[in-house]
């Protein structure tokens, strides 16, 4: 087998058992928590006028109708059998909604927003960073890292409360939570178009602006390792150009910070999800938090599995990209 083969194969194989274990902690973590969804929706019930029988009657039935009678051990080899299958099952917060038809409607407003937001905080925070490790010494590296620092260091959802709080309240400049204008249905016209843009700025900066700082940091420290190699030394002995150099360090210095774009999107994520609620932002994140405040088994499960395999995934694309753009894992080099 070939090398590039191999690799991609045992990376594969991690991925896999990876997301194996990732299925059984979603579905051991919900059932930790003392009580069941049905115990909650029948505690909503009973404050009104239904007689005891027919709640009683009620429980029995949902309890049947979503398995949870059954051992736990069934409980979970079904929902193996169905998760590998595809099939998510039915919500029990909203009651006979499909989980795969609840969570296709939400994750694409994630993905707008994590995608574009991590991608542009990665090629603004890599080329400072870069610039910065060249240009040592002088003001703009010190305002840089300096900037770079401190915005590494905000929790996303404090980067969010911050713009809420300065462009949305104080200034009036944008809108303070939800994706779009309530008023209008999604569709492709420009009038939603502007609508979506109009909300999408302050979660949007809320998260490439964290992000962008620590680009620039990894980005600074891998760059300045770069300028002491020798062919840098050697070029700068020949009277090279000084953005010729600095393409070929920018360029030498990317190769970690490819494999870093992968392991940074589960931070983004977790972060994104709160700040998506701060913002009433119509994605995974307000539907994770409904499930979790209904403690609704299907759901929970559902999403989990689906962030964890988007981001498995993406780490396998970023693994992929990386062999074709390193000839010492296409030639075997590099074991």
């Amino acid at each position: 087998m070939r090398p590039i083969y191999r690799y991609l194969l045992i990376k594969l194989s991690f991925l896999l058992a990876t997301y194996f274990v990732a299925v059984t902690i979603a579905f051991v973590l919900p059932r930790i928590a003392p009580g069941n969804p049905v115990q909650q929706i029948i505690a909503g019930l009973s404050q009104g006028s239904l007689s005891p029988e027919l709640l009683d009657q009620y429980q029995r039935r949902l309890i049947e109708e979503f398995g949870l009678n059954k051992p736990l051990h069934v409980q979970y080899f079904e929902f193996l059998k169905n998760a590998f299958s595809g099939n998510l099952g039915t919500s029990i917060s909203s009651y006979r909604q499909p989980v795969t038809k609840l969570i296709a409607w939400h994750l694409p407003w994630t993905l707008l927003l994590l995608v574009p937001a991590t991608l542009v905080a990665w090629t603004i925070g890599n080329y400072l960073g870069a610039r910065a490790a060249y240009r040592r010494g002088t003001l703009f590296e010190k305002s840089v890292v300096s900037t770079g620092i401190i915005l590494s260091q905000i929790p996303y959802y404090w980067m969010a409360m911050v713009l809420i709080y300065v462009f949305a309240i104080k200034l009036g400049w944008f809108p303070s939570g939800s994706a779009y204008d309530p008023t209008l249905a999604p569709s492709l016209n420009w009038e939603f178009i502007k609508s979506y843009l109009h909300h999408y700025i302050l979660p949007f900066l809320s998260i490439a602006l964290v992000s962008t700082g620590g680009w620039i940091i990894g980005m600074r420290v891998l760059a300045a390792m770069e300028l002491g190699s020798t062919y840098v030394k050697f070029s700068e002995m020949l009277n090279v150009h000084d953005e010729i150099i600095f393409r070929y360090v920018l360029r030498n210095s990317l190769l970690p910070q490819v494999t870093g774009i992968a392991i940074q999107l589960g931070t983004v994520m977790a972060g994104q999800i709160i700040t998506e609620q701060l913002f009433n932002y119509q994605g995974m994140g307000i539907l994770l938090a409904r499930a979790l405040g209904s403690r609704d088994y299907p759901l929970i499960q559902g999403i989990f599995l689906i962030l964890i395999g988007t981001l498995l995934l993406a780490n396998f694309i970023v693994e992929f990209i990386y062999v074709l753009i390193d000839p010492r894992i296409r030639l075997g080099a590099r074991e």
